[in-house]
């Protein structure tokens, strides 16, 4: 079976196209500057030379139907013709209470991820112009949406329900949903797998931190709590969002700065976290170049948040009682090497010794980055999020049929 992964954002889409008979890329791309005259696909077949095109695209059932052409072209595609794709996965930010695992895409599925467009109001709706678009370019083909959220569904109360009126929860569903879910459970897997353990037998803390960042604690296979909250908003220090915060900051600022809530919510979200602390970037190449160039601002940014990282390393490693593994996965957990490095050294108390040569080695395969004697393993995992869409679009494919 082949099997179209789509992750489709306001204004880009991008795509993987897997062979599941052996889980091969057979291509992937992506769509920029959708809604404008001088859009931008990059499209990179596998063993081949990049394509770009420059074009004017305007909405997504455009942008998926340039990705059809390109995967079909007599000279840059991979397939014959676009019947060969029997399955679309499409990621979905926020599944709510409910969709506890990936479902295939039908009238009432629709109507829920609608009715989600308010927790995830960035996401969602972009989600479900990816399969409206999807649908139009292939009908008939079906379609499967996998929840960044679902992962986080097997939480106890305890640990996902806010300390508010709980009217809020039983009329608005206010609480603790996370994200970043099948990265944390594809990691988590992929960490037992190379350790040849049981991942029913690990307490495991997964690092993801990129642009974004969340930090989950897994116990037996499951999310028992996650950094993220009811949005993206809670949790670590990121690119350009706030994370953790005192909640009467909001009304206080908004008060003296005469603000909307447009304009607060815009101010945690895309003028926070690290760019606002640097002054330079949200990016934490930039950032730490800052740092080693001696720039006090870029300095303070990453010292503010490896101490957030570490301190929920902490707190979880709390929640368990004990932590078995420690995964870094995703942009920066994967391809900071002195973040790795400040985390682990203040992590002695928990056991954890670190190997700093084999935390240099730079790697796209799962690794080791902890002495013989380190009571905790420390692990470098590369995520693959795609790869999960693709197996759970497969699987429940094939159950259907």
């Amino acid at each position: 079976m082949k099997v179209l992964v789509i992750n489709a954002g306001s204004s880009s889409l991008k795509y993987q196209l897997y062979n599941m008979t052996d889980e091969s890329v057979l291509a992937k791309g992506l769509v920029e500057r959708i809604g404008m005259d001088s859009s931008i696909l990059t499209h990179k077949p596998t063993g081949r030379e990049d394509v770009t095109e420059v074009s004017e695209i305007l909405e997504h059932t455009t942008a998926i139907r340039k990705v059809i052409d390109i995967l079909t072209h007599k000279e840059n595609g991979v397939l014959d013709s676009v019947s060969e794709i029997q399955a679309v996965g499409h990621r979905v930010v926020h599944g709510g209470e409910a969709f506890k695992e990936s479902a295939l895409v039908d009238d009432a599925a629709k109507a829920e991820i609608r009715r989600l467009f308010d927790l995830a109001p960035l996401h969602n709706p972009a989600a479900m112009m990816g399969i409206r678009a999807a649908e139009l370019n292939m009908p008939g083909v079906p379609q499967v949406m996998v929840f960044d959220t679902a992962f986080h569904q097997t939480m106890p109360e305890k640990a996902y329900l806010y300390a508010i009126p709980r009217v809020l929860y039983k009329k608005y569903k206010v609480r603790r949903y996370g994200a970043h879910g099948t990265s944390h459970d594809f990691v988590s897997k992929a960490a037992a797998e190379y350790l040849d353990r049981p991942v029913e037998d690990l307490k495991i803390i997964t690092c993801h931190v990129g642009n974004g960042g969340s930090v989950t604690a897994v116990k037996g296979g499951v999310s028992v709590d996650t950094s993220m909250g009811m949005t993206p908003l809670e949790g670590l220090m990121m690119g350009t969002r706030s994370g953790d915060l005192d909640p009467a900051i909001v009304p206080y600022v908004m008060n003296k700065e005469e603000l909307s809530v447009s304009e607060v919510n815009s101010m945690l979200n895309k003028h926070s976290g690290l760019l606002a602390i640097s002054g330079i970037s949200s990016d934490m190449r930039e950032i730490t170049e800052g740092m080693e160039n001696g720039d006090a601002n870029s300095t303070l940014a990453f010292e503010m948040y490896e101490y957030r990282l570490r301190k929920y390393i902490g707190s979880y490693a709390a929640a368990m009682n004990g932590v078995d593994v420690i995964v870094f996965t995703a942009g920066v957990g994967e391809n900071s090497v002195v973040l790795r490095q400040k985390v682990c050294e203040q992590l002695t108390y928990l056991g954890v010794e670190l190997d700093e040569a084999l935390n240099a080695i730079r790697s796209g395969e799962p690794r080791r980055i902890t002495t013989a004697n380190s009571k905790v393993e420390v692990l470098v995992v590369p995520t693959n999020e795609e790869l999960v869409i693709a197996r759970d679009t497969h699987r429940i494919v094939l159950n259907s049929q």
